[in-house]
């Protein structure tokens, strides 16, 4: 009777053993599921969830080896000089198995419990706004484009059956994904599936496209000619090595030796034919059916030409915007304006470069480099504010 009372006392402290410890390991999981969460706004590995859970547990183990050691001289009630007890391999072996398993399912909890409290506080490490993540219902975002779709300002329009073949379009995107990101994305896949140039779209909260006007990519060479000029194809001799964006005098022979006609740019060769960026005030003196001869001049630092390079194959634009009376930019400063402002033309002129700390006035207008979206915004504030 009395070895059975011992024996059940056994059984029963293993089991509380067993349990506290799993207890334990699943405890310290569902917490580190929640900082993973938290801080990398990822789930956390169940591999780590294991290793932190069942370092906790080896810990307890070992120490209460070491104490059973010190004060009986045994390990975990073993007789001295027994070197294998198999009751304590086998509690030992359970404990750590059923660790194991709570470990894993407290890092998944604890990754569901983070994933939703920090959803609805949108609060999070390393300053990430979760509340911008898309609301999206299902496994998926599905993105419906809308039936009118409008042209960017400062572009040419697409295809006649671009627009035909968006309209209506459903894009599908993965969840998880900020506003801004999603905007990107749907920006993306239209410019690489339906091979459209630029894309000013907006998205809301929920997914819902609330604007979206798209343009053809610019080409030819009329977007990188500086204003007041124009391109001019004649018949000359360019030196064998010229090259486009060489500074080149033209010359035509007349009764008293070689006459200067205009300072151009050489654009193109095809042939005896040559392609010049000139003035325009110049274009009227070159004649189609004569012949001219082109001197190559040294290089010389072109800004202009490397400005409008850059700028034809960035994704933002250019675009002048004049401030109306009564505009909520008028009276702030350059610098709270969210577009860079290359230049300003105001009462006293134009003002290269303007410093962020120059107050807005109503009329000036103001030359801005941006996106189209972003250009779009900047002109219906640079109106007349509904309030006046």
């Amino acid at each position: 009777m009395t070895q059975a009372v011992e024996l059940l006392g056994r059984v029963v402290a293993n089991a509380v053993t067993v349990a506290g410890l799993s207890l334990l390991s699943g405890l310290l999981a569902t917490l580190l599921g929640v900082v993973h969460r938290w801080y990398a706004r990822a789930t956390v590995p169940a591999g780590l969830s294991v290793l932190v859970g069942l370092t906790a547990v080896v810990l307890v183990l070992n120490v209460e080896s070491a104490l059973g050691t010190l004060i009986t001289g045994a390990t975990n009630g073993s007789s001295p000089g027994t070197v294998f007890d198999t009751g304590v391999i086998v509690v030992n072996t359970t404990v750590l198995a059923a660790s194991a398993v709570a470990a894993a399912a407290g890092g998944r909890l604890g990754d569901q419990l983070g994933e939703s409290t920090f959803a609805l506080t949108g609060s999070g490490a390393v300053d990430v706004d979760v509340s911008a993540v898309v609301q999206a219902v299902g496994r998926v975002i599905t993105v419906d484009l809308p039936e009118e779709i409008g042209d960017i300002e400062g572009y040419d329009p697409v295809a006649p059956g671009v627009k035909e073949t968006l309209a209506g379009e459903t894009l599908v995107f993965p969840r998880r994904l900020t506003v801004d990101e999603l905007r990107d994305r749907v920006a993306a896949r239209l410019r690489t599936d339906y091979g459209v140039g630029r894309v000013d779209v907006d998205v809301e909260a929920d997914g819902t496209v609330a604007y979206l006007a798209v343009g053809s990519r610019e080409s030819g060479i009329g977007p990188t000619l500086p204003p007041e000029s124009c391109a001019v194809a004649v018949r000359a001799d360019p030196a064998h090595a010229a090259s486009a964006g060489d500074l080149v005098q033209v010359y035509r022979t007349g009764a008293d030796g070689p006459e200067r006609v205009a300072l151009a740019e050489l654009r193109g060769t095809a042939g005896d034919v040559a392609t010049l960026a000139v003035d325009t005030a110049d274009a009227d003196a070159l004649a189609a059916e004569e012949r001219y001869r082109l001197a190559t001049l040294p290089v010389e630092p072109r800004s202009d030409r490397e400005f409008a390079s850059l700028l034809r194959a960035a994704d933002e634009t250019m675009g002048v915007v004049t401030l109306a009376e009564g505009s909520d930019l008028v009276g702030t400063p350059v610098g709270a304006v969210d577009a860079a402002v290359v230049a300003v033309r105001g009462h006293g002129g134009l003002e290269p470069i303007p410093s962020r700390s120059r107050v807005l006035a109503a009329g000036d207008d103001l030359y801005v480099i941006a996106a189209p979206s972003r250009l779009r915004r900047l002109d219906a504030a640079a109106g007349a504010s509904d309030s006046d």
